[in-house]
């Protein structure tokens, strides 16, 4: 876990130009009062944006991801078991079209209603709480292999 952990702080440090340009316009509650983090560990991953009160991740995606159509495909199969929903835009997208990508999350946000979302918020919880203990065992094992 630790080591997630600093791969995420890693990463923060070495944003993408896309990344640097989505945080400035979700940092600090700007968008619609709704609290993000960035390069978030998540179930064996690390989001680039979560949005955990309202269970939406926010994944940037640069030409490298291409070729990792397979493994973006799984991660957001394990995020959604876990209870979050997954947005996906390209670099270009964020940089080119800023106020569209902010619109398309906006509307992503607003659209479970209030008894859906206590639905998913309570699934959402139960899915991390088990994916933590599923991470804790096995950095428990790692531990133990070395």
């Amino acid at each position: 876990m630790h080591s997630r952990i600093e791969n995420a702080r890693r990463l923060r440090r070495n944003s993408t130009d896309a990344e640097r340009r989505l945080w400035y316009h979700l940092r600090n509650r700007q968008l619609d009062g709704f609290r993000f983090r960035r390069q978030v560990p998540l179930g064996g991953f690390v989001a680039d944006f979560a949005c955990i009160e309202a269970g939406l991740v926010i994944e940037i995606d640069g030409a490298q991801h291409v070729d990792l159509a397979h493994a973006d495909a799984e991660r957001t199969r394990r995020l959604a078991r876990a209870g979050y929903r997954v947005l996906r835009f390209w670099n270009t997208q964020v940089l080119q079209e800023t106020e569209a990508t902010l619109e398309a999350i906006l509307r992503a946000l607003h659209a479970v209603d209030a008894r859906e979302g206590a639905r998913m918020a309570e699934r959402a919880r139960v899915a991390r709480a088990l994916l933590q203990m599923s991470d804790c065992m096995a950095s428990t094992r790692a531990f133990f292999e070395d």
